[in-house]
């Protein structure tokens, strides 16, 4: 059902934009049938789909453990700073997105502001750089969680990479605010759109 509801909250954000833009008179705006075609599509296909793949999922044998395990958890040591959820997410994200903000400026710049963007081939470096960093980061971290007898590694090392989105959408609000002069609610709300979805 977690789909269906993130569908439900991707189309109506959708529905909500293409209404400012009709009420402004934008060429922009999706014509009605197309907007019918996407919800008739959602409701006939998407969600049909969603509920056979539950029943014949339930429908299937529970998944067993190849050994016995313990029922009472291990009490986790009392862990050092960096150690922890929140600053070891704040450490782990930093890195890779010091590697590669200078990069995302000129990105930003090409996309707001109209201009050129010819530097493929560094991008594609800074790419690599970033998949590099956010590996080595993760399995630093994640190390030293078990180091630290932690067995509630697996979402924190996911996390640990995944908080460089963070600061892009922090560095992006930060771009939007101070480096682009966009003025009325729908282009406000049209930009903001914009940045959130590239973030989902």
């Amino acid at each position: 059902l977690l789909p269906v509801f993130i569908y439900r909250i991707l189309f109506s954000v959708f529905f909500f934009t293409n209404l400012l833009l009709w009420v402004k008179g934008s060429s922009a705006a999706v014509p009605f049938g197309t907007l019918v075609a996407l919800l008739s599509l959602w409701l006939f296909i998407s969600t049909p789909m969603t509920f056979i793949g539950a029943f014949f999922g339930f429908k299937k044998k529970a998944i067993e453990a190849p050994v016995r395990t313990n029922q009472i958890p291990r009490q986790v040591p009392e862990q050092t700073l960096y150690t922890k959820p929140l600053p070891g997410m704040l450490m782990g994200g930093i890195l890779p997105f010091g590697c590669i903000f200078i990069q995302l400026f000129f990105i930003l710049n090409s996309i707001w502001a109209h201009q050129t963007y010819y530097m493929f081939g560094f991008l594609f470096v800074v790419f690599l750089i970033l998949i590099i960093t956010c590996s080595e980061a993760t399995i630093l971290l994640a190390y030293f969680h078990l180091c630290a007898e932690d067995y509630h590694w697996w979402w924190r090392s996911f996390f640990t990479s995944g908080f460089t989105a963070v600061y892009l959408f922090a560095y992006c609000v930060r771009f939007f605010t101070s480096k682009l002069s966009i003025t009325g609610v729908v282009s406000s709300f049209l930009t903001t759109r914009v940045l959130v979805w590239r973030f989902l």
